[in-house]
């Protein structure tokens, strides 16, 4: 725990905030997609029929963004709840657009010894943000885009 701590007390100003913003996110999307159904959470997004096309971003946007999927990925790895790929991928559409930076999250599945598998992940440019680890392995059902 004091490991922790003393770790999250050597992040700069803006990484802590990054943190404790994609900390407290990642709650409020674990609650929504307990208590929500999954087409109101998507409502304000647009459902795209297929892969989307890359959006050009500057090197700001691709820096903040990459930036957002690390503070995810850090604050994920120690919520109390369960915050897998669809929180993420979630967590990451809201703070991205909060920022005006525009990306898309891909919805998947995968059949993994008779089961079906299913995952998440978040993409601005073409630099995926959550949920990259294993996605090529998923069939896309699903885009959304903000």
């Amino acid at each position: 725990m004091i490991q922790k701590f003393k770790k999250f007390t050597k992040l700069s100003a803006k990484e802590k905030n990054l943190f404790m913003e994609a900390y407290y996110t990642l709650g409020m999307m674990r609650a929504a997609i307990l208590r929500v159904s999954f087409k109101r959470l998507t409502r304000s997004l647009k459902h795209q029929a297929k892969k989307s096309e890359f959006v050009q971003l500057d090197e700001e946007q691709i820096q903040m963004a990459l930036s957002i999927g690390k503070a995810i990925g850090q604050a994920a790895a120690h919520t109390p709840w369960e915050s897998a790929c669809l929180a993420q991928s979630l967590t990451a559409q809201r703070m991205l657009k909060k920022r005006g930076i525009p990306g898309v999250f891909y919805l998947g599945v995968a059949k993994d010894e008779e089961k079906m598998k299913a995952h998440a992940w978040s993409q601005c440019g073409d630099q995926i943000i959550t949920g990259g680890k294993g996605h090529e392995k998923f069939t896309v059902l699903s885009v959304f885009g903000w």
